[in-house]
């Protein structure tokens, strides 16, 4: 009983995350095309807009990624906080003082060199299957 129980339970959350995971890529899909209709509207393309579809797309990777494998790679997300600092600076490059771009270009080391180690890490230290279930 106590099995079927367990069971029902990590069926229930597997359908939770999954039904997550549609709602991020619907409602990415509705950003991108809110940006593209920006764009058109605008008639113009900014490296912002770029950076902006950029982070989208890694979402879908992420998103993607997760529902293949069931697997969500740490480094994923920092790809995009790297991504998001970078549109960050560009547009507001007029407004930022010389401390704020150098904590902002601290913040993207401190999180390069950890997408370092956690590469270094799995390289080296590559998991057991049998650690991980």
């Amino acid at each position: 009983m106590d099995s079927k129980l367990k069971k029902t339970a990590y069926r229930t959350l597997v359908y939770c995350e999954d039904f997550g995971l549609i709602i991020v890529a619907i409602s990415t899909v509705i950003a991108l095309g809110f940006e593209i209709f920006s764009m058109i509207g605008a008639k113009a393309v900014t490296l912002s807009d770029l950076l902006l579809m950029f982070i989208y797309l890694e979402v879908f990777a992420m998103v993607g990624t997760y529902l293949k494998s069931g697997k969500l790679p740490v480094r994923m997300p920092l790809y995009i906080a790297i991504v998001a600092i970078a549109r960050y600076i560009i547009l507001d490059m007029k407004n930022l003082d010389t401390l704020r771009m150098l904590g902002l270009a601290g913040a993207v080391l401190i999180i390069a060199l950890a997408i370092l180690a956690i590469r270094f890490g799995h390289c080296r230290f590559p998991y057991n299957h049998e650690d991980i279930d």
